[in-house]
């Protein structure tokens, strides 16, 4: 009796994940991109799983984040199966609606399936003993860039190291080609240079445990100086995202710094310009400093209010945690895994005709081990209106310094959200 009670227990927990997760249908949203690629995963997942039917709906950015938000507001109502979720904006989640989501432990993720990612894509996605949601893509920064108005110039990519190397080709590469800017950058609508400065040098917004407020550290001053640095050089024109894609199509823009996924972007929108692209590591603030850093990137979470939870579990195994499915995603779409099994893919280390023959996922993706982990909270939206907004003065030389700037920052978040200022 024992022994037949035994074996049933032993069903019925083999039951309550993936393996017998063999029909049903789920429902993705997610957008763009990032939805084509999850598309892209179908074809593979139904060779495994030819009983479930995935249905993925591009709803956009926003509109994903809004409706998510609003159907966990009305307890799950509305909700489909799985939703995709920007790191930055996870624990917005967490923190409102913890029981909106499925504890991924309780459908067999285990802690050897989260070692199979890196900590900095994990940090935002796992409150305590619970994991909300599995790592999909990630953004590794690196600089794209045009070889021709570098050659043209007489810029080795290979000797920029620094920022100020940087700056210092721009002005010669822009001298060499008129009408072409070194960068773009959206100063008014985002503080991405700032972001991947400061996470290149180790400082945030928050400390690693989410209750301080750190983006006057020094790091963080030192990131801003040299955003304004590169801006009063000349070396930046304002560009939002659609005008960086009019600009790298229309050939009047020498390099793009961005998180890996952007390769997608260039790759996919201006198709005519292939060969004349490149890559090479972000700089650093010093000749021997840190070269890596993280902008962007989603993850998957199971709803509560989903009726096939092991079906949608089986598909995240699949397209997250297979080098099959993220391999897929990035070669169709240039979504960057979050896996770190995927760096050894035979595919990574292949030559790309668009890039020049260059190897390129293979000098992106080795920098994944290398970024530094770093947690968004709760308060991350909150704190990202504040730092735009004192940004934009700054740059407009409305503080004295990048100090002055930041720590006024650092006094709004305060008061928004109730953390001290470390």
């Amino acid at each position: 009796m024992r022994t037949t009670l035994t074996c049933a227990a032993l069903m019925l927990a083999l039951g309550s994940g993936p393996a017998l997760a063999q029909s049903g249908e789920i429902t993705i949203w997610s957008w763009n991109i990032a939805a084509s690629s999850l598309k892209a995963t179908v074809e593979g997942f139904n060779k495994k799983y030819p009983d479930i039917k995935v249905t993925v709906q591009d709803l956009g950015n926003q509109p994903t984040y809004d409706k998510s938000i609003a159907g966990c507001a009305a307890g799950g109502v509305g909700l489909p199966d799985i939703v995709s979720i920007e790191n930055g904006e996870a624990e917005n989640y967490w923190s409102q609606f913890p029981d909106c989501f499925v504890d991924l432990h309780t459908l067999g993720y285990t802690a050897e399936d989260q070692k199979k990612f890196p900590d900095f894509k994990r940090t935002e996605l796992e409150v305590g003993d619970k994991a909300y949601a599995m790592p999909w893509d990630s953004g590794p920064v690196a600089v794209f860039y045009r070889r021709d108005f570098y050659e043209k110039a007489g810029i080795d990519p290979a000797s920029i190291k620094t920022w100020d190397d940087f700056i210092a080709a721009g002005k010669k590469i822009q001298d060499a080609n008129p009408g072409v800017s070194m960068t773009n950058a959206d100063f008014n609508g985002d503080t991405e240079f700032f972001r991947m400065i400061s996470n290149e040098q180790g400082c945030a917004y928050f400390g690693e445990d989410g209750q301080s407020i750190t983006v006057a550290e020094p790091k963080c001053v030192d990131a801003m100086t040299k955003v304004k640095e590169m801006k009063d050089a000349g070396i930046v024109s304002s560009a939002d995202w659609s005008t960086k894609i009019t600009n790298n199509t229309a050939g009047t823009v020498a390099s793009q710094v961005y998180g890996g996924w952007y390769e997608g972007t260039i790759r996919t929108e201006s198709p005519k310009e292939s060969g004349k692209w490149g890559v090479y590591l972000m700089p650093s603030l010093t000749a021997d400093g840190p070269r890596a850093a993280n902008l962007g990137g989603s993850s998957l979470a199971i709803t509560s209010a989903s009726k096939n939870k092991e079906a949608a579990y089986a598909y995240l195994k699949y397209s997250l945690e297979t080098n099959e499915g993220q391999i897929t995603m990035l070669k169709d779409f240039g979504l960057v895994p979050s896996l770190i099994s995927a760096l050894d893919d035979p595919y990574v280390s292949q030559p790309q005709p668009y890039w020049g023959g260059q190897t390129v996922w293979k000098d992106i993706l080795a920098t994944l081990p290398k970024v530094v982990p770093s947690r968004g909270t709760q308060f991350q939206s909150d704190a990202e209106i504040i730092v735009r907004a004192v940004q934009t003065k700054y740059l407009a030389n409305g503080y004295p310094d990048a100090k002055a700037a930041l720590d006024d920052a650092a006094k709004q978040i305060a008061a928004a959200t109730g953390l001290p200022v470390k």
